[in-house]
């Protein structure tokens, strides 16, 4: 994601932006089938908590705002020390970082491997190495960190689906890794893009992907954004 820009800037932009947003729309619409191993829905309400990561976390965090059972999804980062787990050193690359979004979840209402299925369908491209759209780097790597034991068996076993069946032209280059610890980002990420849906880098790059997941997850997607970010 970048700093603000001024007008003139983003109306010599458009071109290029709207060929980006095409791209990034391509790369992020295509419904996969559901995942082989899952776990079975819970018997009863409860939270549990995911963390994934594949570009700007504003997009992200968009898409599971929008999903059925989802409690809420918060912007941070994963990966790296509590030390650098700010946006002005995250955007450095070097902290190991990567722009993440912890979803809590109903596992009554939805399962693990339903959320991985949105995720790799249309949240972001998971065949692109350290960069998304128009953003380059680690911090925008794509990520599950895991929790625990089962979340990695369904992570990886989902890939290797993934992998097997060609469901991309390019090999998934998702990192599976354990969860050290998650720290929401500053407040003016949260919610990013329902508070600036007219700010160019959302209406090119994450309103295409609400879209997306409206189109082809019916079932799961809600109108409403009532998921604020909780902390």
């Amino acid at each position: 994601m970048s700093a603000p820009i001024s007008l003139l800037m983003v109306l010599s932009l458009l071109p290029l932006a709207g060929l980006i947003a095409c791209n990034t729309a391509n790369a992020s619409s295509t419904l996969l089938p559901a995942a082989e191993l899952d776990a079975p829905l819970a018997a009863a309400h409860g939270q549990q908590t995911a963390v994934v990561a594949g570009g700007c976390f504003w997009g992200i965090q968009a898409v599971f705002q929008h999903v059925k059972g989802v409690v809420s999804a918060v912007s941070g980062y994963s990966g790296g020390s509590a030390q650098t787990a700010n946006y002005p050193r995250v955007c450095d690359g070097d902290t190991g970082h990567a722009e993440s979004v912890k979803i809590t979840y109903d596992p009554s209402e939805i399962s693990y491997g339903q959320l991985l299925r949105v995720f790799f369908s249309v949240a972001h491209d998971p065949t692109e190495l350290n960069r998304q759209g128009p953003d380059s780097g680690t911090q925008y790597r794509s990520a599950v960190f895991y929790a625990n034991d089962e979340q990695k068996r369904i992570a990886e076993a989902y890939i290797a689906q993934l992998d097997r069946a060609k469901a991309f032209p390019r090999r998934i280059v998702t990192q599976v890794t354990p969860l050290e610890a998650f720290y929401p980002a500053e407040d003016y990420h949260q919610n990013y893009a329902e508070t600036h849906p007219g700010q160019p880098y959302i209406m090119f790059n994450d309103a295409p992907k609400v879209t997306a997941l409206r189109k082809l997850f019916p079932e799961l997607y809600t109108e409403d954004n009532v998921k604020s970010a909780q902390q």
